[in-house]
């Protein structure tokens, strides 16, 4: 599963991608507008950062204001994707910016057949929203194992990006069920690394090492 990370401060992004272990990044207006800059600078930067897709959101909801808002988005770098409501204007610039070689990321998905029809416009990602569902009393993973079963009876190419992260089980739940990409907060990423019981066993062995007085280096 590939890890994306859903932000847009771009020192945290510098951070985690120094480790090796970020493949994309994810942001939204509410991210940009915590950002406090220009969104076409931010994008451009976390551009120069990774190589990886870097999803930047259209604000346009008519399709001709989406594929005005895409064309400029897309000009910023070649790892641009357009994000872009699922709703018929949506799917409709989806299809026309997918047809012209440009990836796509469908966002704010909360049913399984909405996920099938940004498949059928062909949307390279399609964002649905765990935590979000979670918050109604609805089974987010479940919608995940959907989409899975879905995509896999007629050969979807579109990746399922689990969005709405909120807690590591999120995670590990979304990787056992297939989704391609999980795109997870900075503070829950770095989280994944954390168990006591690692803690504990370094401790000791630290301890262990500093009483044979010997050194590696």
């Amino acid at each position: 599963m590939k890890f994306f990370v859903d932000t847009a401060d771009t020192a945290e992004i510098a951070e985690l991608a120094a480790t090796g272990l970020l493949d994309g990044v994810t942001t939204n207006p509410s991210l940009i507008m915590k950002a406090g800059r220009p969104m076409k600078d931010v994008i451009a930067e976390i551009c120069k950062i990774t190589d990886g897709p870097v999803s930047a959101e259209v604000a346009a909801t008519d399709y001709e204001g989406i594929m005005r808002e895409a064309k400029v988005l897309a000009a910023i770098a070649p790892n641009v994707v357009i994000k872009l409501p699922l709703t018929m204007d949506g799917l409709k610039a989806c299809k026309a910016l997918t047809s012209a070689g440009h990836k796509t990321n469908v966002t704010l998905c909360f049913s399984a057949t909405q996920a099938l029809l940004a498949a059928k416009a062909g949307a390279t990602y399609i964002s649905p929203f765990i935590g979000r569902l979670d918050d109604i009393n609805l089974d987010g993973l479940e919608l995940i194992r959907e989409i899975r079963t879905i995509y896999d009876n007629y050969g979807f190419a579109t990746e399922i990006l689990a969005a709405s992260i909120r807690t590591i089980n999120h995670v590990r739940d979304c990787a056992i069920i297939g989704a391609d990409v999980a795109t997870i907060p900075p503070s829950t990423l770095k989280a994944l690394v954390k168990h006591p019981l690692t803690d504990k066993g370094l401790e000791t062995f630290l301890a262990d090492w500093a009483k044979t007085g010997q050194s590696i280096a």
